[in-house]
């Protein structure tokens, strides 16, 4: 009876593993086949002409995707610029001050919530608010939605980075006699500023992909941007109109877009965890 126990034991664990082994080799190989298409049919497409010229009309060759380039950069960067400091604040009130009182657990269900809701749902409650009533597309309003996608992911983030320093350093400066706000921005925001770093750019490369929530709020444009006020060119958004458009020479930069805006996350989750496997160190 015993020896049949152990044996059905380590049958259950030999099936587990291989079952474990089989769905992560399944995940890779599926990440490795989509990033060799994309490669492979992306390449072709970035030359000098795509970081610098505009798109062409279609039927001509030549051209590029610099205004849409500008467009996701400027669009990111003000949605970190917005995003961040309050997911950043947030999360410190839940870490430090809030932790287990009632308002503090209605806004880590509320994170959680934000985090699981599908971005073009984000898309068209901007567009309800900021859209219609200003009465056209803007950056900003792309900018927002973007934000609002990164603010829970910063949130949740910094308040798990911050829960890793250990309380008696906590104790040691309040022993001291520092204050509490500034025990935590001088010593424990120190102590896990790396962590919160990878928090972030994890947020950043959460939002680059997005198309929804700009189809919504920023739509596109195939000129320069000349304000965050009025409608943006972005690189997603022109990935969705030329993918789906008949001509081959969109269609290929699209695949040249869609291999940059991978490599660009790709890059930033690497780095991101090589800074945080540092840190553990």
């Amino acid at each position: 009876m015993k020896e049949s126990s152990i044996t059905r034991r380590k049958v259950v664990d030999m099936a587990v593993r291989f079952l474990s082994a089989a769905g992560s080799g399944l995940g890779l190989f599926i990440l490795l086949w989509i990033l060799y298409e994309v490669m492979i049919r992306g390449l072709g497409a970035i030359n000098l002409a795509f970081f610098t010229e505009l798109p062409t009309p279609p039927g001509m060759g030549g051209g590029g995707l610099a205004n849409a380039i500008v467009g996701t950069l400027l669009i990111t960067m003000l949605a970190t610029v917005l995003g961040v400091p309050i997911g950043i604040l947030s999360g410190i009130f839940l870490s430090e001050f809030g932790q287990h009182s009632r308002f503090a657990e209605g806004v880590r269900f509320t994170a959680n919530i934000l985090m699981g809701t599908p971005s073009i749902i984000i898309g068209v409650f901007i567009y309800t608010v900021l859209v219609l009533s200003v009465g056209h597309f803007s950056g900003y309003a792309g900018a927002v939605a973007l934000a609002i996608i990164m603010l829970p992911v910063v949130a949740r983030t910094t308040e798990d980075m911050l829960q890793l320093v250990p309380n008696a350093i906590r104790e040691s400066a309040l022993a001291l006699g520092a204050p509490r706000w500034r025990m935590t921005l001088s010593i424990v925001f120190r102590s896990a500023k790396t962590g919160l770093i990878t928090g972030v750019l994890l947020a950043i490369a959460r939002v680059s992909g997005e198309t929804a929530p700009l189809l919504f709020t920023t739509l596109n444009s195939p000129f320069w941007p000349t304000s965050m006020a009025n409608v943006m060119p972005n690189l997603t958004v022109t990935i969705f109109n030329y993918a789906m458009s008949p001509y081959a020479d969109w269609q290929k930069a699209a695949w040249g877009a869609s291999f940059l805006i991978t490599i660009a996350v790709l890059i930033i989750n690497i780095f991101s965890r090589i800074v945080f496997k540092e840190k553990v160190k």
